[in-house]
């Protein structure tokens, strides 16, 4: 192995293998508040949602960074694809009401489409 080999850092993947141990973490902790105290999640499955949401929402960033910092249609799928399981991810937790919330998915679509065509110019 060389000098110039020895100095150089190690290479990481863009794997993120943090987000999952959020992930779980959040889970370990509402699931503990909910055996030391009152509250509870009666849908607590939800938080594992946040799983690929978050490896979604990461290789938007990539992308994102790669592209000098502009949105563009590669980008574009997985921000979207994440914001949409992040936004399921609450409305189960949350347990609220389909019927008064499904305009938030009409907010994300129009809002990912308006951040590549931003981006795009």
């Amino acid at each position: 192995m060389s000098d110039s080999e020895k100095n150089q850092p190690p290479v990481q993947g863009n794997k993120p293998a943090w987000i999952g141990g959020l992930v779980l973490v959040a889970a370990g902790v509402f699931l503990l508040l909910g055996n030391l105290t009152r509250f509870s999640l009666h849908n607590w499955w939800a938080l594992f949602l946040l799983i690929p949401a978050g490896g979604s929402l990461w290789t938007a960033y990539s992308i994102w960074r790669r592209n000098e910092w502009r949105f563009n249609a590669a980008s574009r799928g997985p921000l979207i694809g994440g914001l949409v399981l992040v936004f399921l991810a609450v409305i189960f937790l949350f347990e609220l009401p389909w019927d008064r919330v499904w305009p938030g998915f009409l907010i994300i679509v129009g809002g990912g489409l308006l951040l590549t065509g931003i981006g795009e110019r």
